[in-house]
Order: C-alpha cells, then sequence, then structure tokens
C-alpha cells in the first residue's frame, strides 16, 4: 500500500510515518524541506528513537521523499496512485497543499480510479480534515465533487505525541515520546478496506478531540507558563517544583471534571488518563523548553482555545474553574521577547487599559469573567 504524506518533520517522521510502516505502508514525505526531502530519497529509511530509560530503535524503511516546491507533478502523480493521504504539515499550512491535493483528486478521476481514499489531516486542531476538505473543493468542478462524493472521504483526526524540538548530526533520525494516540471518526471514512493497527476508530470524534485539547493541549501550556513564571526552562524541570505539579494538577482536574459532565467520561478512567499525562509530561527525555510549548500565547488565549473554552463552559456548568483563572493571568504576564505573540500582548498591555486588552485577544464578552481575568492579573502585580 501506498501513503502520500505531507509534512517531513518530526512528527510527520517519528509519529504518523512509524504507524503507517507498522501497517505496510510504502511512504511518500512531501515537504519543502530540501535536506530533509534529499536524504529521504538518497536512503529511503530512517530511524526512530523512543524517550524512555530503553532507547529503543525503529527502523522506518520504504520511504522516501518529493519536493513540491520544485516537483509538483511528481506529487500529483504519486496521490493518483496512492491509497491514503496523511498530513502532518501545521493548521497554518494545509491551505498551501489544497491545490496539489485536488490536482491529486482530478488525476484519479481521470483515470477512473474507483477504489475509495481517505485524506486525513492529523494536526494539532479540531475539525483538521473538515477544513483541508474547504479547501480543496476550491479547485474542483461539479463533476470532481461528484468523484469526490463517491471515493473520497475526508475524515476528522485527533493526534496525540510528544516530539519536542530536536537537533541531530543525521537529519533523519527523530526521538519521541512511548505514548501515542491517533483517534479517525469512523463515520466520515470512505476507505473502509483500510483498517490500521494502532490507530482507534470511533463513531463520534468530538470528545476525543476535546480531551485531549483540554488534557494534553492545556495542561502543557500550563506547566510552560507556570513554570516560566517561576524561572523555569523546561517542562520537566518546572514539574519538579512542588507549586507547578500542583497547579497542573488542579487545571486537569477542573476541565476533567468539565469532561466528565460534558461527554460521561468515566471518573476512574479519566483520572487515571490525567495521571498518564502528566507521567509524560515528568519524562526526562524529552525535557522540552517552555519557550517552545507556551508561544503564541494570544493564539493560546483564543476564545476556542485550550483556555478560554474550557473557562467559559466550566462557568456555563458552574464547575470551578480557579486553576484556569490563575494560569490564564499567568499568560498575560508571559514575556518572551523571542516570540513575536508574546511581544504584541505585552505591547498591548503597555498601551491600553487591561480589561481592554482581555475582551481583545480572549472575545469574551462575559464581564464576570472579563472581571476574573483581572483580578487574577492585577493578583500577580
Amino acid at each position: 500500500m501506498k501513503d502520500v504524506h505531507f509534512g517531513a518533520g518530526n512528527i510527520g517522521r517519528g509519529f504518523i510515518g512509524e504507524i503507517l510502516f507498522k501497517n505496510g505502508f510504502d511512504i511518500t514525505f512531501v515537504d519543502i524541506n530540501a535536506e530533509i526531502i534529499d536524504a529521504l530519497k538518497a536512503r529511503g529509511n530512517y530511524e526512530i528513537e523512543i524517550a524512555d530509560e530503553t532507547k529503543d530503535r525503529i527502523a522506518v524503511t520504504n520511504v522516501t521523499g518529493l519536493n513540491n516546491q520544485q516537483e509538483p507533478e511528481a506529487v500529483v502523480a504519486a496521490i493518483a496512485e496512492a491509497d491514503l493521504v496523511t498530513t502532518a504539515i501545521g493548521p497554518n499550512v494545509l491551505p498551501f497543499i489544497a491545490e496539489l491535493i485536488a490536482k491529486g483528486i482530478q488525476a484519479r478521476r481521470a483515470a477512473d480510479i474507483q477504489q475509495p481514499i481517505d485524506v486525513i489531516a492529523c494536526e494539532n486542531m479540531i475539525g483538521g480534515s473538515d477544513f483541508l476538505k474547504e479547501k480543496v473543493i476550491t479547485y474542483l468542478s461539479d463533476e470532481d465533487l461528484t468523484y469526490v462524493e463517491a471515493y473520497v472521504g475526508f475524515p476528522n483526526a485527533a493526534v496525540d505525541r510528544i516530539v519536542p524540538i530536536q537537533s541531530h548530526e543525521d537529519p533523519l533520525f527523530v526521538s519521541v515520546e512511548p505514548f501515542s494516540e491517533w483517534v479517525i471518526d469512523a463515520n466520515m471514512s470512505k476507505a473502509k478496506q483500510l483498517h490500521l493497527e494502532g490507530v482507534t476508530y470511533v463513531e463520534d470524534l468530538e470528545p476525543y478531540i476535546e480531551r485531549k485539547l483540554f488534557s494534553v493541549n492545556t495542561g502543557h501550556a500550563t506547566v510552560a507558563y507556570n513554570g516560566s513564571y517561576q524561572g523555569y526552562e523546561t517542562i520537566d524541570e518546572s514539574l519538579k517544583d512542588p507549586e507547578v505539579l500542583a497547579q497542573l494538577k488542579a487545571v486537569l482536574n477542573e476541565t476533567g471534571a468539565l469532561l466528565e459532565a460534558k461527554w460521561q467520561f468515566d471518573h476512574e478512567t479519566h483520572q487515571a488518563y490525567i495521571n498518564k499525562i502528566v507521567g509524560r509530561f515528568e519524562n526526562p527525555n524529552l525535557s522540552d523548553l517552555n519557550s517552545r510549548v507556551a508561544r503564541t500565547p494570544i493564539r493560546k488565549l483564543g476564545y476556542d482555545e485550550r483556555f478560554i473554552r474550557p473557562l467559559r463552559e466550566a462557568s456555563e456548568r458552574g464547575l470551578s474553574y480557579q486553576a484556569l483563572l490563575q494560569t490564564i493571568a499567568r499568560i498575560f504576564k508571559y514575556d518572551d521577547q523571542q516570540d513575536e505573540q508574546s511581544v504584541e500582548l505585552q505591547t498591548l498591555l503597555a498601551e491600553k487599559p487591561l480589561e481592554a486588552v482581555i475582551k481583545q485577544v480572549t472575545g469574551l464578552e462575559n464581564a464576570q469573567l472579563i472581571n476574573e481575568i483581572k483580578a487574577a492579573v492585577d493578583a500577580l502585580a
């Protein structure tokens, strides 16, 4: 079987690539990073190291690469012959690959290929495949859209694996945490002939996406902002501070109570999930930088993002959100001169009243929540 995977970075090679390789796929990685693509073409393999005490290594073979800037026709031809198309390229980049995917679909239609195919965006976002489909269909005719309806699925997915920023002499080598989770919405899939080992198929993806967003994403950022506030540089170093660890657990208990109320997750099962997350963050073999996890604070304070959304929904349900408030306050205090959004946020705070900045960056209109955030920020001053 053949997969065309957009994004030859650490997540693509160290997560999606590993699972597809173990399922017997030949993988064509598509990227504009010439060094990585040239290495994939030359070698046809790479190694993954599991970031724990075992340091186990996995050899991934039967891979190659295509540079979508220099070889667009070859990318289209590869999609025409593929059994699966996947991405791990970043939400902001998805619009830039949509036309190539559309041309690949048109090539399949022209060749009268009737084997169904799925296009799966494995991105850190809600509704990633839906978003990609919206961009792809703008390049398609009515006849193409009829073909898509019959043979091309865009099932949404939830993905979870920590792959920290790293640098190695070998540009293809990648270190990843032992844990991984890839969940696919079975209802949206057209390629029913595929059932990947190591992937969970569900009838309703939204609870799993929110569980990951409000637990892993919220939790990771909670450590980064609280750790940075205390002067620490890495996630695992931050969690050696009892105050930071307690804040992480308090936030995860609040988002956990929300998830249990909203989606009827079993309490004991979800507590075990929280404990696993804390253990993942404490893994010294990952040693992720707080500055990486905390980057783009304005985006992370967005209305539907990892802090404000659970804050809003906990408030609506009469649930506790004090730990979320305390962490949100520390995001407003986050000052990293190397981070463009951090600089922008601190500039806004210097030029405008705090209440106005809270409204602007969070999109909140609820006066009570705005006032509570303001009070929490003021308490840190």
